[in-house]
C-alpha cells in the first residue's frame, strides 16, 4: 500500500491517480458503448423476425426497461491508511473526497465554492466541510449535467444509522464526515466516513454508502467497472481498502 507522510497524501491530480481514473473511464465507456450495441442488435433481430413495427415495440419495451428505477446499492468499506487522522478527515472533507475518485476524476471542471485548494486541505486536516460542484458534458458537448456535492465534518461523532463504523466501540471516532450529493434537485448519493485512530498507528475509515436512490439497470455495468477499479484508486491515493461489502437490493 502507498504509504503517505504523517502530513500529505498524494496530490489528487498525481499521474497515478490519473492513470486509475482514465483506465476506469475506458473500460466504463466500452461497456456502456457494448450495452447500447447490444440493444440495437436486439432491435435489428426483432424487426428481421418480426417485421418492423413488432421490432420497433420490442426496441422500446428494452430501452424502458433499461432506464426504469429497479435497484438500490449500499455498502460498507474499511480503509486503513499511515496519515494521520486530522489529514485524513481534511481530504474526506474537501472538494475531492478520496472514495469519489471516479466522479471529480472524469469531471469537466470541478468548482469549489468556500473551501481552499483541496491539497492543502487534505495536508493540515483544517477543513469544516466544503461545497462544490462536479460538471460533465456528453454527446459531444450538447447536453451537460451538474452534481452538486458538499460534506459535513461532525468531530467525535459516529455516523447517525451505524453501519461499519460502530464494530469499534472501544475506539472513538475521531470525527465523522457526511457526504451528500444532489443531481437537478435529486439526491445521487449520500455517504458517511468515520475515521478513527489505529491501534498501531496511523487511521481506520469506515466507509459508509446508503441507499439514497434507485439506479436503473444500465448503472449495473458500470457498478462494476467501478468496483473492479475502486481498491487501485484508493490505493494511488495512500489507502488499503481492508474489508469490502455491497449488496443491491430491489
Amino acid at each position: 500500500m502507498p504509504s503517505p507522510s504523517a502530513s500529505q497524501f498524494p496530490d489528487a491530480d498525481a499521474s497515478n491517480v490519473r492513470s486509475v481514473v482514465a483506465r476506469y473511464r475506458r473500460a466504463e465507456r466500452a461497456v456502456s458503448w457494448t450495452l447500447a450495441l447490444l440493444v440495437v442488435a436486439a432491435f435489428l433481430a426483432a424487426v428481421v423476425a418480426l417485421s418492423f413495427w413488432p421490432g420497433m415495440a420490442v426496441g422500446t419495451v428494452l430501452v424502458v426497461a433499461l432506464r426504469v428505477p429497479a435497484f438500490r446499492r449500499r455498502g460498507s468499506t474499511r480503509l486503513r491508511t499511515d496519515a494521520p487522522p486530522a489529514a485524513v478527515v481534511g481530504q474526506f472533507g474537501s472538494a475531492k473526497p478520496p472514495n469519489l475518485a471516479f466522479q471529480w476524476g472524469v469531471a469537466d471542471g470541478v468548482q469549489n465554492d468556500d473551501a481552499p485548494d483541496s491539497a492543502d486541505t487534505a495536508t493540515d486536516g483544517s477543513a469544516p466541510g466544503t461545497d462544490a460542484t462536479y460538471e460533465f458534458s456528453y454527446l459531444l458537448g450538447l447536453k451537460s449535467v451538474e452534481l452538486d456535492f458538499s460534506t459535513d465534518v461532525r468531530e467525535g461523532v459516529a455516523a447517525e444509522d451505524g453501519g461499519a463504523g460502530e464494530r469499534d466501540p472501544d475506539r472513538p471516532p475521531v470525527a465523522t464526515v457526511e457526504m451528500e450529493g444532489t443531481a437537478d434537485g435529486r439526491s445521487w448519493a449520500s455517504y458517511a466516513a468515520t475515521v478513527r485512530e489505529a491501534a498501531d498507528g496511523g487511521t481506520v475509515v469506515d466507509l459508509e454508502l446508503r441507499p439514497t436512490r434507485r439506479l436503473d439497470l444500465r448503472r449495473l455495468p458500470q457498478g462494476w467497472v467501478g468496483e473492479r477499479y475502486y481498491a487501485a484508486a484508493l490505493a494511488a491515493q495512500g489507502y488499503e481498502v481492508v474489508e469490502r461489502s455491497v449488496s443491491v437490493t430491489v
